[in-house]
């Protein structure tokens, strides 16, 4: 048996949404007489993210594995900023980095359930993940998208 496989990765797409990152909201379960209905009270917002990232979308969704890249990009709360003549200016205090909710895993999941059978044809072909969570004043949410080749 050989050593493991290089990989290398290709940029495929690359695309922005503005506006602070969504989480995935757990699903949520109403009693209708003897029935149970299971709702996701994200699909709406999951509507409007794909129609955002639609634009930038390739023709047929990937079927092969795939990279995904994803930095979140929060504003900053009120406290991160001085006070009076300063009101506009960033504390040297206030940190880059988000380490607050919504949680890492729960903005990545919402991400991939918005995408999948736009971007790719399903989550199973994301081999590698990476999530990044920062403060910005210009809240966004920036993915790319690789495909990996097996040299």
């Amino acid at each position: 048996m050989s050593g493991p496989a290089l990989v290398t990765r290709t940029l495929a797409h690359a695309f922005t949404v503005l506006g602070d990152p969504q989480a995935q909201k757990r699903h949520r379960h109403v009693k209708m007489g003897k029935f149970v209905r299971t709702y996701d009270p994200s699909e709406e917002e999951k509507a409007h993210y794909r129609v955002v990232a639609q634009q930038h979308a390739p023709s047929e969704p990937i079927r092969e594995p795939i990279c995904v890249d994803i930095a979140l990009y929060f504003s900053r709360p009120k406290a991160h900023f001085g006070t009076g003549r300063n009101a506009c200016k960033v504390k040297r205090s206030a940190p880059l980095l988000h380490c607050k909710k919504p949680d890492t895993d729960n903005c990545a999941k919402f991400i991939m359930d918005a995408l999948s059978g736009v971007f790719w044809a399903d989550d199973a072909l994301i081999y590698s993940l990476r999530v990044t969570k920062y403060y910005s004043r210009r809240p966004r949410t920036e993915v790319k998208v690789y495909i990996g080749h097996v040299v």
